[in-house]
């Protein structure tokens, strides 16, 4: 896949150095955002990746990227994130205040426990198929409101959902060979 998008992975904390490699095998280019000057930069998608939520979103609100960011990703800016990224993005989070709350679902983190409730195992996602999907403290999404779909379940728990042009997974696609949730992310930026 050759491309002339340009993603931003928010670079404060957690996965961010695995989803770039995973553009890299895409051909796709991308920058790390770790402040707001980093914003100035044309860029045509936003990822927001996997670590810890509660230190992105205080870093999001120190660094004053969290209402330029939602800005950006409610003037229909594609946008994916995995799993803490999920949970900055959702409107509702169980016993916690919302960040960029711009997604409309209702999430539970932690919800498979600590690092040893972290797992791995292979599901359907809506579009794509059969995926590997590697679970490390992952949320879950409890519930899809209204514009929101599901688009992968695993035990009866939503595990990836859509809304527009955002897209989330509790999963890391990035930590796995498997670049197919990527390309479904980069087919969502060429959508109007």
């Amino acid at each position: 896949m050759k491309s002339n998008v340009v993603v931003g992975i928010l670079a404060l904390q957690g996965a961010f150095a695995e989803h770039g490699q995973m553009l890299d095998k895409l051909h796709v280019e991308h920058f790390e955002i770790r402040q707001k000057r980093d914003l100035d930069r044309k860029f045509d998608a936003l990822i927001l990746p996997g670590g810890e939520s509660t230190v992105m979103g205080k870093l999001l609100c120190e660094l004053d990227l969290m209402e330029p960011l939602r800005e950006k990703i409610q003037s229909e800016m594609p946008v994916f994130g995995t799993c803490a990224g999920l949970i900055l993005l959702a409107k509702e989070i169980e016993g916690e205040n919302p960040y960029l709350g711009t997604m409309n679902i209702r999430v539970k983190r932690n919800a498979y426990g600590r690092q040893l409730g972290s797992f791995h195992t292979e599901n359907v996602l809506k579009g794509i198929g059969a995926i590997p999907m590697t679970f490390i403290r992952a949320p879950y999404i409890e519930e899809v409101l209204e514009g929101a779909e599901a688009l992968a379940e695993v035990d009866g728990k939503i595990v990836a959902a859509r809304q527009g042009k955002q897209l989330v997974t509790a999963f890391h696609p990035e930590l796995d060979e498997d670049t197919r949730v990527h390309e479904y992310f980069l087919s969502m930026v060429g959508l109007k």
